[in-house]
């Protein structure tokens, strides 16, 4: 969805939305720098945005960050700054043949006036990398500034050619202070309520803390509470008051920022496997709590788990696995809710499981091993000799059947010759692993006194 690249807009002389259908949020849109709010590390003396206010420098970006954060309010303001000519598409609404059409307008446009076109392009994601390489000749050419916005790192969705071209610009969640200077602000300016409600400082917070750091929610809060308490009959003369039950009931439910296959997914899941790592079962709650209020797959939660059970806690605490598991089965089998008090339960123990990653670090340095020495040959004794060529060829000669040895113990060769004698498991002094290592030792000292003046 595009504005009129040289014609006027659509809405007020200035391309404003109408008053009488825009939502509160657009309304409330700032209209120069110095109403923007939040972001202040961005606008300091010297960055890219400030050079932009300035108009000393112009140059192509990407907006890094989460819904809300004033990534479409900055891309307008940089074009009103500049006084260029602005195009602003969504790549969820529009398709590449759309945008190379208004890039080639823009072409013609810097030919015949000189200035380049600040084209925005929302969602800038959801353009493939192939797809996003229709920008690349527009920008070297300077035919126009892009301005693309992301709520996803750029650095895993934006075409790596494109990226050497734009700045990255991250930005950061609105903090509870700015949120509340926006509400104040929507609420008495004449763009917004225009003074018609006045409202109380708990749901002044409570509109602040559950936006999430979100702009525009808390402005769509804010609306839907309004318009309730108006409908309202009133009682008593003055103006309609919101209170925080109002609020709440406009609160249908409080929406998380999460991404299922984006940034944020991993890094909550990174929280929960590193929460549990550290032995802290109130973090791992919280964050199991996170990832399942935000909509994750429960399944993919107690996979990572029963992985976590393996890596982190391994022998320390054998039922560890077979916990996670069990918890993996009961979910499958019970689903949502009933099924999630099984995560919760094996999240808990593995926090408060000793922990050992020994036999992920002993498969690590075997398949290194394996990676280096390739297909080395098991020694003859413990080869398999079911011809009488192999028996011939000595495979299998002089093995020992270890039940019919002293201690169930035999002393043979079991690794390669290249490599007879290397360690790849050395068991911690963790949980049960104490005991693996007590066994291992005895193991060991066993085949040592079987050996010719060794020990007996």
């Amino acid at each position: 969805m595009t504005e009129d690249l040289f014609g006027a807009p659509p809405g007020g002389e200035h391309g404003e939305p109408d008053p009488r259908s825009a939502p509160l949020a657009d309304r409330m849109r700032p209209r120069t720098f110095d109403e923007l709010v939040g972001q202040r590390r961005l606008l300091e003396p010297g960055s890219p945005l400030a050079l932009m206010r300035e108009g000393k420098h112009l140059a192509s970006m990407i907006l890094w960050g989460p819904p809300g954060s004033g990534k479409t309010t900055i891309a307008r303001l940089i074009a009103t700054t500049a006084e260029a000519p602005f195009a602003a598409f969504s790549a969820v609404l529009a398709g590449v043949k759309e945008v190379k059409e208004t890039m080639m307008r823009a072409g013609l446009e810097r030919r015949r006036t000189g200035r380049s076109t600040v084209l925005f392009l929302d969602e800038i994601h959801r353009f493939n990398k192939a797809q996003q390489d229709a920008f690349l000749s527009y920008v070297e050419r300077g035919d126009i500034v892009l301005v693309g916005a992301t709520t996803e790192n750029p650095s895993f969705e934006v075409n790596a050619a494109l990226l050497s071209r734009a700045r990255v610009v991250v930005l950061e969640p609105l903090a509870p202070e700015d949120l509340k200077t926006l509400i104040e602000r929507a609420v008495a300016d004449p763009r917004g309520l225009a003074g018609a409600v006045e409202l109380e400082e708990e749901a002044l917070d409570l509109l602040a803390a559950s936006a999430d750091g979100d702009g525009r929610r808390a402005l769509n809060t804010l609306e839907v509470a309004a318009a309730a308490v108006e409908a309202r009959p009133r009682s008593a003369p003055g103006k309609p008051r919101i209170a925080v039950a109002d609020v709440r009931q406009a609160l249908a439910r409080k929406h998380l920022r999460y991404d299922r296959a984006g940034e944020e997914h991993f890094n909550l899941i990174s929280a929960l496997h590193k929460s549990l790592r550290d032995s802290d079962p109130h973090a791992g709650l919280y964050w199991l709590a996170r990832m399942l209020a935000a909509g994750e797959d429960p399944l993919y939660v107690a996979r990572r788990l029963v992985r976590f059970a393996s890596e982190d806690v391994g022998n320390a605490d054998p039922q560890a696995l077979p916990l996670a598991v069990a918890a993996f089965q009961a979910y499958h089998q019970l689903g949502t809710p009933e099924g999630e008090l099984a995560i919760a339960q094996c999240c808990v123990y593995l926090a408060v499981a000793p922990k050992s990653n020994a036999v992920y670090r002993g498969l690590g340095a075997a398949m290194k091993e394996v990676e280096t020495s390739g297909s080395l040959p098991p020694p003859l004794v413990i080869r398999n000799a079911p011809t009488r060529l192999m028996k011939d060829l000595g495979y299998g000669a002089g093995y020992q059947y270890a039940h019919d040895q002293e201690g169930r113990i035999a002393d043979q060769q079991h690794l390669p010759d290249e490599l007879d004698g290397m360690r790849f498991y050395e068991p911690t002094g963790e949980g049960f692993e104490a005991e693996i290592a007590r066994r291992m030792k005895a193991w060991e000292e066993m085949v040592e006194g079987k050996r010719p003046g060794g020990r007996s």
